[in-house]
């Protein structure tokens, strides 16, 4: 007898109702992340340190019909990231799914690279990742206690260059590399005792105000990064929606401490 219920399937990328909070929702991942959220049903929590910028994506949100609040903060700093979660629990009373996408970049060589410089670049992206995934992970294990009923998902972005070192990025690649190890430890914490999946997507270059220059079809770097893309192009943010939906799900459930390629091929090759 095949144990697959129909219902099960029907239901099994399903977000609808659940609270979420995505972090960076400025950018242009985050935002893509927290619109498709809003638009499978979930309630958003949006969150960056420019809320001007959050209030502009919220209105996005909420003329595509989707649920939204905004609060800003620093991912980094504890005071902040406590106060972003007990924004979400008063506004909806709970947090089921929490996506880390914000990020930040300086490029140099390890010659010129004053420490302090390094050391931002390892709060920004490393540091910070730890503050805000243990603030949620408290939430969601007290929800845990509370109810009996197990479960939570949390979506780290991270990056290709987690994997592979690069010129003139000892701050970014460490960091990322650190928090894709992170990633596995938190899913050895809290994923058979308390239900909660954490898994990270690893991009590669996709298009954003930062990158747009890269897309250009004459230039050199363009024609470099489709010799190590196997799909043929580089990425838009919507390329990682699926991913995110799928991380956020019932259909991941038997997922986690994954560091998921979301590349068109970039290891590969």
């Amino acid at each position: 007898m095949i144990n697959v219920q129909k219902d099960f399937v029907q239901n099994l990328f399903s977000i609808k109702d659940k609270v979420a909070i995505v972090t960076g929702a400025t950018g242009a991942l985050g935002g893509a992340i927290a619109m498709a959220y809003a638009m499978s049903g979930a309630k958003v929590v949006i969150t960056g340190r420019n809320a001007q910028k959050l209030a502009v994506v919220a209105d996005q949100i909420k003329g595509e019909g989707g649920e939204v609040s905004i609060v800003a903060g620093d991912p980094s700093c504890k005071e902040d990231v406590a106060n972003i979660v007990k924004f979400a629990v008063d506004t909806y009373g709970e947090v089921n799914i929490l996506a880390v996408s914000h990020g930040y970049n300086k490029p140099q060589n390890i010659l010129d690279q004053p420490v302090e410089d390094w050391q931002y670049i390892m709060d920004a992206d490393c540091k910070s990742v730890y503050v805000v995934t243990k603030a949620v992970a408290h939430q969601m294990v007290k929800q845990v206690e509370e109810t009996g009923i197990k479960g939570g998902k949390m979506v780290v972005v991270t990056s290709q260059r987690s994997k592979r070192g690069m010129a003139n990025y000892t701050g970014y690649c460490t960091s990322k590399g650190g928090a894709d190890l992170m990633v596995s430890c938190l899913a050895c914490d809290l994923s058979a005792k308390y239900g909660i999946n954490v898994n990270s997507i690893c991009p590669t270059v996709f298009r954003s105000e930062l990158t747009e220059w890269m897309f250009d079809p004459e230039s050199a770097v363009y024609k470099n990064f489709l010799n190590r893309e196997p799909v043929g192009r580089l990425a838009e943010p919507s390329d990682f929606v699926g991913y995110s939906l799928f991380l956020s799900s019932s259909a991941s459930d038997f997922i986690t401490g994954a560091n998921c390629d979301c590349s068109g091929g970039y290891l590969v090759v």
